[in-house]
C-alpha cells in the first residue's frame, strides 16, 4: 500500500531507506518521520520504505533515524535508486477511489464514474493527496458534510490540489492553494486545467504567503509536526467561527492535538478515524466549552 510519495517530475536520484519494524509499528513510526517534509513512505509486506532526494538528505536524519531505532527497536538501511522515470510505476499501479457516493477520484485513462455526486481527475504524478491514504479520504468525506458556497477557502499544503479542486466544485468561489514543493505546486496547476477549475489562486510557497487574508475555512492535510506549528497563525487567518479541518495525525497524537487546538480557540466539532488515522473539523471560537 502506497502512503504517501512526492511527485518527482525530474529523473533525480532517490536514498531507499528500508525500515525493518513490526506492521502494527508503521504509522507510528510514519508520524514520527514526517518531522523530515522531503521523506516519502511505502508499506511492503515486511518493512516500510522511506524515500528522501540525494539533494535533500541530510547526516541529521541519519542521527535521528539512529535514535528513533533504539526507542522503537527497528533496524534500517539505505540504499542508492537511480533517477528513471518513477511516473510510469505510479500510473501502473494507480486506481480509482470512490468516497463513499459523494466523490469518485481517478486518472484520465480512467472511465468515468456513474455513481459519485463528484468526481475528480487527478493525473498520477506521485503527489500526495490522489484519495488512496485515509487522510485523504477522511478530509473528503468531512467536506461532504459542510457547506462550502461561497465561502473564502485555504489549502494548506494542497499536493495535487485534490481538496482545492473539489472546493471550487462545491461552490466555494474564493480559493487559495499553498504547497511548498515545487513539482507538487506544478502538478496541482495541471489537474485544475483538466478538471476545468479556473478561480483556485495557486501558491508555490508557505503560510507567510496568506497573511492578512480571512478565510471561512482551512483545509490542512499534513502532519502533525506542521499543523502543531501553525495553528497561531491559522487562528491569524480564519474568521470568527470559521471552520478548520486537519488530518495527517494519528491516533496516539489526538490528546495532544486537542490540547494544543484548544489552547488557540479550536473548539472540536467533529472526529472521523480510518484505520490508525485521524481527521478532525474545528471552530474558531472566542471561548473553549471543555466538556
Amino acid at each position: 500500500m502506497l502512503l504517501f510519495v512526492h511527485i518527482a517530475r525530474t529523473v533525480e536520484d532517490y536514498y531507499c531507506i528500508d525500515i525493518s519494524i513490526a506492521r502494527k509499528f508503521f504509522d507510528t513510526a510514519v508520524g514520527f518521520l514526517s518531522i523530515y517534509e522531503s521523506l516519502s513512505f511505502e508499506e511492503t509486506d515486511s518493512t516500510l520504505k522511506a524515500y528522501i532526494s540525494v539533494k535533500d538528505y541530510s547526516k541529521d536524519l541519519e542521527g535521528y533515524l539512529d535514535e528513533l531505532a533504539q526507542k522503537m527497536a527497528f533496524t534500517w538501511s539505505k540504499s542508492v535508486l537511480k533517477g528513471q522515470n518513477w511516473n510510469t510505476e505510479w500510473e501502473t499501479n494507480f486506481q480509482p477511489i470512490l468516497v463513499d457516493d459523494f466523490c469518485s477520484i481517478r486518472a484520465d485513462f480512467h472511465p468515468p464514474n456513474q455513481i459519485a455526486q463528484h468526481e475528480i481527475i487527478i493525473n498520477p504524478k506521485m503527489a500526495f493527496g490522489t484519495g488512496h491514504h485515509e487522510t485523504t479520504f477522511m478530509v473528503i468525506q468531512l467536506m461532504s458534510a459542510y457547506n462550502f458556497n461561497k465561502a473564502k477557502v485555504l489549502d494548506f499544503g494542497s499536493g495535487t490540489g485534490i481538496l482545492a479542486i473539489l472546493g471550487a466544485m462545491l461552490g466555494a468561489t474564493d480559493i487559495d492553494a499553498v504547497e511548498i514543493e515545487s513539482p507538487a505546486f506544478e502538478n496541482s496547476l495541471e489537474n485544475a486545467t483538466i478538471n476545468q477549475v479556473s478561480n483556485i489562486n495557486f501558491i508555490h510557497g508557505i503560510l507567510d504567503n496568506v497573511m492578512g487574508n480571512n478565510y471561512d475555512i482551512i483545509l490542512a492535510n499534513i502532519n502533525r509536526h506542521v499543523i502543531l506549528n501553525s495553528l497561531a497563525t491559522l487562528n491569524n487567518i480564519l474568521k470568527s467561527n470559521g471552520t478548520l479541518i486537519v488530518s495527517g495525525i494519528l491516533e496516539q497524537d489526538e490528546s495532544l492535538i486537542l490540547e494544543q487546538t484548544q489552547k488557540h480557540h479550536f473548539q472540536l466539532v467533529l472526529k472521523k478515524q480510518k484505520g490508525n488515522w485521524l481527521a478532525l473539523r474545528f471552530k474558531k471560537v472566542e471561548h473553549i466549552n471543555i466538556l
